[in-house]
C-alpha cells in the first residue's frame, strides 16, 4: 500500500518542486525551439490551435506489457496556462524502449476543454505524424486534434499514440 501510494506521489501531474518545475520549462522550451526548427510550416498550428500540450520528453518501454509517461505544459494563446500528465499502458507484440518529445494542437476551444476535463483519452487508433521537415504540410486535425512526434533516441517495435490518457493541473 505505500509504495503504490509513493507511486501515486512521483506520477504527479505538476512537478513538485520550483527546481522541477523550471526543468520541466526549459524542456518545453527546447521541444517548442527544435519542433519550430524542424518543420517551419508547423507554425500555421501554433497560429490557429485554440491551444496545445507540449510533452518534452515521453518514455517508452516495454516487453510484451510495455507503458510510456511524460510531463508536459499547455499553453493557451501563447501562454502556459497548467501542466498536464501522459500516461499509456499496452499489451501485445512490444519490445524495447524510447523516448520521444510529443507536441498536441488542439483545433477549437471545444477539443481544448475535453483535454482539460482531465478525463481525457485517445481512441486506440489515433496516430501522430512523425515531424520532419516539410511534415505539417500535409497533416490534418482528426477529432479536433493534430499529434505531432519528434525522436529522441531509443529503438521499438511499435510507434503508435493510441491508448494514452491525459491529466491536466491548471496553474
Amino acid at each position: 500500500m505505500v509504495a503504490g501510494t509513493l507511486g501515486l506521489v512521483g506520477c504527479s501531474t505538476t512537478p513538485k518542486s520550483a527546481e522541477k518545475r523550471a526543468a520541466l520549462d526549459s524542456e518545453v522550451q527546447a521541444a517548442l525551439d527544435t519542433a519550430k526548427k524542424t518543420d517551419p510550416g508547423l507554425q500555421k498550428f501554433f497560429d490557429t490551435a485554440a491551444g496545445y500540450a507540449v510533452f518534452p520528453t515521453v518514455g517508452k518501454g516495454a516487453v510484451g506489457v510495455g507503458g510510456a509517461f511524460g510531463r508536459g505544459q499547455l499553453f493557451e494563446h501563447g501562454q502556459v496556462t497548467g501542466y498536464c500528465k501522459l500516461t499509456q499502458a499496452s499489451v501485445g507484440l512490444a519490445l524495447g524502449g524510447q523516448a520521444y518529445t510529443e507536441l498536441i494542437f488542439f483545433e477549437d476551444q471545444a477539443a481544448l476543454d475535453r483535454f482539460k476535463s482531465g478525463n481525457y483519452a485517445f481512441s486506440a487508433q489515433a496516430s501522430a505524424v512523425a515531424l520532419k521537415s516539410g511534415a505539417s504540410a500535409n497533416a490534418k486535425y482528426a477529432d479536433g486534434i493534430a499529434v505531432f512526434t519528434m525522436g529522441e533516441a531509443g529503438l521499438m517495435f511499435e510507434a503508435s499514440v493510441g491508448g494514452q490518457k491525459f491529466s491536466f493541473e491548471p496553474l
